[in-house]
């Protein structure tokens, strides 16, 4: 029925689904081509144990995290007998702080990663399901409608 040179189409839409799930985990946001995150300050303690995870960020992944995003400015911010954090700052003047306590060097570098594809939006609880200028006076239409 299939000739050898084409693989059945079932196998291609997998192919397609595969490739869609892995561009999407690879996503950078920014809006309208502009990064939101202006800075990104880690804080860290040099004698806390709880700070042990973002020491070891420091030494192996800050320095690639900074080398593949220019755009961004990375300080880091000494503070003793306090929790680690990480604190973004975004274009829209809103801050963000991340508290860091006892994680591994790879949490830390998913949470700065996350800062970094978030708009520093606030989030805003939908009233309805749907979103419209010009709401029915009706009001909405449902498959329960019984005439």
């Amino acid at each position: 029925m299939y000739k050898k040179s084409q693989p059945k189409p079932s196998l291609q839409r997998e192919e397609r689904a595969n490739t869609r799930v892995s561009n999407h985990t690879k996503s950078e946001m920014a809006l309208r081509g502009v990064w939101q995150l202006q800075k990104l300050v880690v804080s860290y303690s040099d004698w806390g144990g709880s700070s042990r995870g973002i020491r070891a960020f420091m030494e192996s992944h800050l320095p690639a995290f900074k080398e593949k995003n220019p755009q961004l400015e990375v300080a880091t911010e000494l503070i003793r007998g306090q929790h680690p954090h990480l604190k973004a700052f975004y274009r829209n003047k809103n801050e963000w702080v991340v508290c860091v306590k006892n994680m591994d060097p790879e949490e830390v570098l998913l949470h700065a990663t996350r800062l970094r594809n978030a708009l520093g939006r606030k989030v805003v609880k939908l009233r309805t399901r749907h979103v419209t200028k010009h709401p029915s006076v009706q009001g909405t239409w449902t498959t329960d409608v019984k005439f």
